[in-house]
Protein backbone atom coordinates (compact mmCIF):
# COMPACT_ATOMS: atom_id res chain seq x y z
CA UNK A 1 0.00 0.00 0.00
CA UNK A 2 1.35 3.52 -1.20
CA UNK A 3 2.04 5.67 1.85
CA UNK A 4 0.42 9.03 1.19
CA UNK A 5 1.87 10.91 3.52
CA UNK A 6 5.04 9.04 5.50
CA UNK A 7 5.73 6.90 7.75
CA UNK A 8 3.39 5.52 10.70
CA UNK A 9 4.88 6.80 13.92
CA UNK A 10 3.56 3.22 15.78
CA UNK A 11 5.22 4.56 19.54
CA UNK A 12 3.70 8.46 18.78
CA UNK A 13 2.40 9.29 22.94
CA UNK A 14 0.11 12.02 23.49
CA UNK A 15 2.61 14.88 24.28
CA UNK A 16 1.71 16.84 27.73
CA UNK A 17 0.04 19.68 27.84
CA UNK A 18 2.25 23.29 28.72
CA UNK A 19 2.60 23.19 32.36
CA UNK A 20 5.09 26.79 32.84
CA UNK A 21 7.93 25.09 32.35
CA UNK A 22 10.56 28.13 32.42
CA UNK A 23 11.87 27.98 28.76
CA UNK A 24 15.88 29.31 28.83
CA UNK A 25 17.66 30.15 25.77
CA UNK A 26 20.97 32.15 25.22
CA UNK A 27 19.16 35.48 25.23
CA UNK A 28 15.22 34.67 25.93
CA UNK A 29 14.05 33.45 29.20
CA UNK A 30 10.01 32.90 29.02
CA UNK A 31 8.02 32.62 32.55
CA UNK A 32 4.69 31.87 32.75
CA UNK A 33 3.30 35.08 32.69
CA UNK A 34 2.12 36.21 36.44
CA UNK A 35 0.65 39.66 37.55
CA UNK A 36 2.56 40.65 40.02
CA UNK A 37 6.15 39.69 38.27
CA UNK A 38 5.36 40.84 35.03
CA UNK A 39 2.17 43.19 34.82
CA UNK A 40 3.99 46.51 35.88
CA UNK A 41 7.02 45.81 33.36
CA UNK A 42 5.20 44.90 30.29
CA UNK A 43 2.71 47.71 31.17
CA UNK A 44 5.68 50.40 30.98
CA UNK A 45 7.16 48.62 27.65
CA UNK A 46 4.03 48.21 25.82
CA UNK A 47 3.32 52.20 26.62
CA UNK A 48 5.90 53.09 23.90
CA UNK A 49 3.27 52.02 21.22
CA UNK A 50 -0.55 51.11 20.56
CA UNK A 51 0.53 50.03 17.25
CA UNK A 52 1.65 46.58 18.54
CA UNK A 53 -2.69 45.94 19.73
CA UNK A 54 -3.35 46.30 16.28
CA UNK A 55 -3.98 42.62 15.21
CA UNK A 56 -4.95 41.04 18.45
CA UNK A 57 -8.97 41.28 20.24
CA UNK A 58 -7.43 43.63 23.78
CA UNK A 59 -5.32 46.53 23.97
CA UNK A 60 -4.11 48.93 24.33
CA UNK A 61 -4.40 49.08 27.94
CA UNK A 62 -4.75 52.94 29.64
CA UNK A 63 -4.00 52.30 32.78
CA UNK A 64 -1.71 49.77 34.76
CA UNK A 65 -5.01 48.48 36.90
CA UNK A 66 -6.69 47.25 33.76
CA UNK A 67 -3.42 45.34 32.55
CA UNK A 68 -2.56 43.75 35.84
CA UNK A 69 -6.47 42.92 35.96
CA UNK A 70 -6.40 41.13 32.37
CA UNK A 71 -2.45 39.35 33.55
CA UNK A 72 -4.46 37.96 36.35
CA UNK A 73 -7.56 36.90 33.80
CA UNK A 74 -4.84 35.15 31.78
CA UNK A 75 -2.47 33.87 34.45
CA UNK A 76 -5.03 30.92 35.56
CA UNK A 77 -5.60 29.81 32.09
CA UNK A 78 -4.49 26.53 30.45
CA UNK A 79 -5.62 27.61 27.29
CA UNK A 80 -4.52 29.92 26.15
CA UNK A 81 -1.18 29.59 28.26
CA UNK A 82 0.47 32.22 28.57
CA UNK A 83 4.75 33.36 29.26
CA UNK A 84 6.36 36.62 29.67
CA UNK A 85 9.32 36.91 27.46
CA UNK A 86 12.58 38.82 29.04
CA UNK A 87 15.43 39.64 26.28
CA UNK A 88 17.77 38.86 29.13
CA UNK A 89 17.61 36.39 32.35
CA UNK A 90 17.76 39.54 34.63
CA UNK A 91 16.32 42.49 32.34
CA UNK A 92 12.48 43.33 32.61
CA UNK A 93 10.20 41.63 30.58
CA UNK A 94 9.42 42.68 27.07
CA UNK A 95 6.57 40.68 25.40
CA UNK A 96 4.17 38.14 25.71
CA UNK A 97 3.40 34.80 23.71
CA UNK A 98 1.21 31.84 24.42
CA UNK A 99 -0.04 28.37 23.20
CA UNK A 100 -2.98 27.94 22.47
CA UNK A 101 -5.34 25.59 20.60
CA UNK A 102 -3.20 23.46 22.28
CA UNK A 103 -4.91 19.71 21.37
CA UNK A 104 -2.79 16.75 22.70
CA UNK A 105 -4.56 13.96 21.58
CA UNK A 106 -4.08 15.22 17.94
CA UNK A 107 -0.75 16.51 18.23
CA UNK A 108 -1.18 20.02 17.67
CA UNK A 109 -0.21 23.06 19.39
CA UNK A 110 -0.48 26.78 18.15
CA UNK A 111 1.52 29.90 19.31
CA UNK A 112 -0.42 33.00 19.49
CA UNK A 113 -1.44 36.38 21.40
CA UNK A 114 2.39 37.63 20.50
CA UNK A 115 2.55 41.05 21.73
CA UNK A 116 5.73 42.03 21.79
CA UNK A 117 7.03 45.83 23.10
CA UNK A 118 9.04 47.87 20.39
CA UNK A 119 12.19 47.53 22.39
CA UNK A 120 12.00 43.67 21.87
CA UNK A 121 10.59 43.92 18.04
CA UNK A 122 13.20 42.37 15.48
CA UNK A 123 15.91 41.78 18.47
CA UNK A 124 17.49 38.34 18.39
CA UNK A 125 16.05 37.57 21.67
CA UNK A 126 12.76 37.93 20.29
CA UNK A 127 13.31 35.10 17.38
CA UNK A 128 15.41 32.99 19.97
CA UNK A 129 11.85 33.22 21.96
CA UNK A 130 9.85 31.88 19.14
CA UNK A 131 12.04 29.38 18.51
CA UNK A 132 12.41 28.14 22.37
CA UNK A 133 8.39 27.64 22.10
CA UNK A 134 8.44 25.67 19.04
CA UNK A 135 11.56 23.91 20.39
CA UNK A 136 9.51 23.17 23.92
CA UNK A 137 6.69 21.76 21.53
CA UNK A 138 8.25 19.14 18.99
CA UNK A 139 10.58 17.99 22.27
CA UNK A 140 7.32 17.39 23.84
CA UNK A 141 6.11 15.49 21.34
CA UNK A 142 3.54 17.76 19.47
CA UNK A 143 4.03 16.60 15.73
CA UNK A 144 2.10 20.24 14.58
CA UNK A 145 3.31 23.26 15.08
CA UNK A 146 1.19 26.44 13.88
CA UNK A 147 1.52 30.14 14.09
CA UNK A 148 -0.70 31.95 12.06
CA UNK A 149 -0.42 35.47 11.59
CA UNK A 150 -3.12 38.00 9.83
CA UNK A 151 -1.65 38.97 5.94
CA UNK A 152 -1.59 42.32 6.49
CA UNK A 153 0.21 42.15 10.00
CA UNK A 154 4.15 42.62 8.51
CA UNK A 155 6.24 42.87 11.55
CA UNK A 156 4.28 39.10 12.30
CA UNK A 157 5.20 37.89 9.22
CA UNK A 158 8.84 39.24 9.16
CA UNK A 159 9.22 37.65 12.53
CA UNK A 160 7.79 34.15 11.34
CA UNK A 161 10.24 34.73 8.35
CA UNK A 162 13.41 34.79 10.71
CA UNK A 163 13.10 31.33 11.85
CA UNK A 164 14.67 29.98 9.55
CA UNK A 165 13.67 26.53 8.23
CA UNK A 166 10.40 26.33 10.08
CA UNK A 167 9.36 29.80 9.14
CA UNK A 168 7.56 31.21 6.50
CA UNK A 169 11.41 31.40 4.72
CA UNK A 170 11.64 28.00 3.94
CA UNK A 171 9.98 25.48 3.38
CA UNK A 172 10.78 21.78 4.06
CA UNK A 173 12.67 19.63 1.89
Amino acid sequence: MDKKFGDVLPNWQVPPAPQGAILHGRLARLEPLNADAHAADLFAANRADDGIWDYLGYGPFDRLQAYQDWVRGMQTQTDPHFYAIRPRPDAPAQGVASYLRITPAAGSIEVGHICLSPALQGTIAATEAMALMMAWAFDNGYRRYEWKCDALNLPSRRAAARNGPYGMSRAPA
